[in-house]
């Protein structure tokens, strides 16, 4: 059981304060992108787990950092049980998702650049397309993916950001169908602003935040139970 606890308990940060704590987790704390993405994918993949049966998932993975949470994710889903698969439309040339790639390959998950024909028999989809530092609107090749993902119906769960959202003003308007409407969505790190008023499951990992980092920039953290990476987020 996911504890719960109050949004009023945490920050709720804008794409400018997320840099920040990312810049400084990286320099005067000494953390690897490649620990925080193995943390991130491995809270989003348990919060899947504590939430979903276990069954087919699609997960898509963008270019970036968010993409490398979807592999790790992904990777972690299939020792839970799922039956991951992944979408990779843009192959990044990064070492570090080139080494994520291989981890997935030799996992016997399977990797492609689209859609697969048969979505519908994937109950599930993972959304790693694009993080905090993406600036709407999304271009091709995800726009036709999130408008085919949209009107699948299938339910969605969010990496960070539900993509095609503004970090800090959240989905556009109703009409547009190339933005990600999730059924659930896990925060990493502390929950953007675009999720304040967002009332469907919400979950937060991100027990890596050091104290001094915590204490400097004046965070609102939530306490973590026992040993668990993720707590539930609500009003």
């Amino acid at each position: 059981m996911v504890q719960i606890i109050s949004k009023k308990t945490v920050s709720f940060i804008g794409q400018k304060m997320a840099t920040q704590i990312d810049e400084q987790l990286f320099s005067k704390y000494g953390f690897k992108v490649e620990q925080l993405m193995e943390l991130a994918g491995l809270a989003a993949a348990q919060a899947i787990a504590a939430h979903y049966p276990k069954s087919n998932v699609a997960v898509l993975c963008g270019p970036g950092n968010n993409g490398g949470d979807g592999f790790v994710c992904a990777r972690h889903l299939q020792q839970f049980g799922f039956n991951p698969s992944i979408v990779y439309p843009k192959e990044s040339k990064n070492e570090l998702m080139k080494s994520l790639v291989t981890q997935c390959e030799t996992s016997s998950i399977p990797i492609q650049p689209t859609l697969p024909t048969n979505l519908h028999t994937f109950p599930l989809i993972v959304d790693a397309l694009f993080g905090f530092s993406f600036q709407p609107p999304p271009r091709e090749p995800f726009t036709q993916i999130l408008k085919t993902v949209r009107a699948s119906g299938i339910h969605v769960f969010s990496i960070d950001i539900p993509s095609g959202w503004d970090v800090e003003k959240g989905a556009p308007e109703d009409t547009a169908d190339d933005v990600i409407h999730p059924h659930a969505v896990i925060s990493l790190t502390l929950p953007k602003i675009c999720m304040r008023n967002w009332t469907g499951p919400h979950f937060l990992g991100g027990r890596f935040v050091p104290r001094g980092l915590v204490e400097e920039m004046q965070l609102q953290m939530p306490e973590y139970p026992g040993f668990e990476q993720i707590v539930k987020v609500e009003d």
